[in-house]
């Protein structure tokens, strides 16, 4: 993307900060669930059949009675759907515009001159309208 020596080009920082929007946007593709994903046995070492495995089909501590559920399940269900579609749309959401630097360069070097600008003139802008506005009111120039 460039050359040694030299800082990189607007392009350059553009295409990178493209390319991290679009990763993050891959990681937020929700995962197929577990469910579907099918299981494939995998291939057997010899060497790893001389040592000792630790199974996992049994658990580890007696299961714990939680008593009844704090939500019902339909409402559970429900909200669950409404946070998969916020998380839907969030994911489709488009990077947001990026801020022109020569724009902001000029609004920094001309803020001071229209602060300026307004200081002299605004007074005598906002004078002038207000007694534009009571001599249409009240039909009496002032």
């Amino acid at each position: 993307m460039q050359s040694h020596g030299r800082e990189p080009s607007m392009e350059d920082i553009l295409a990178s900060i493209k390319k991290v929007i679009a990763e993050e946007k891959e990681l937020r593709v929700p995962a197929a669930p577990v469910d579907s994903i099918e299981d494939e046995p995998l291939p057997e070492d010899s060497s790893a059949a001389d040592e000792d495995v630790l199974e996992l089909d049994q658990p580890l501590a007696p299961p714990m009675d939680l008593g009844p559920p704090l939500v019902d399940e339909q409402l559970a269900g429900q909200s669950r759907q409404k946070l998969e579609a916020l998380q839907t749309v969030a994911a489709t959401i488009p990077a947001s515009a990026a801020v022109n630097p020569l724009e902001e360069i000029i609004r920094g070097m001309l803020r001071p001159m229209l602060k300026q600008w307004l200081d002299e003139h605004l007074p005598q802008m906002v004078d002038e309208h207000v007694k534009r506005e009571i001599s249409r009111i009240t039909g009496r120039p002032l």
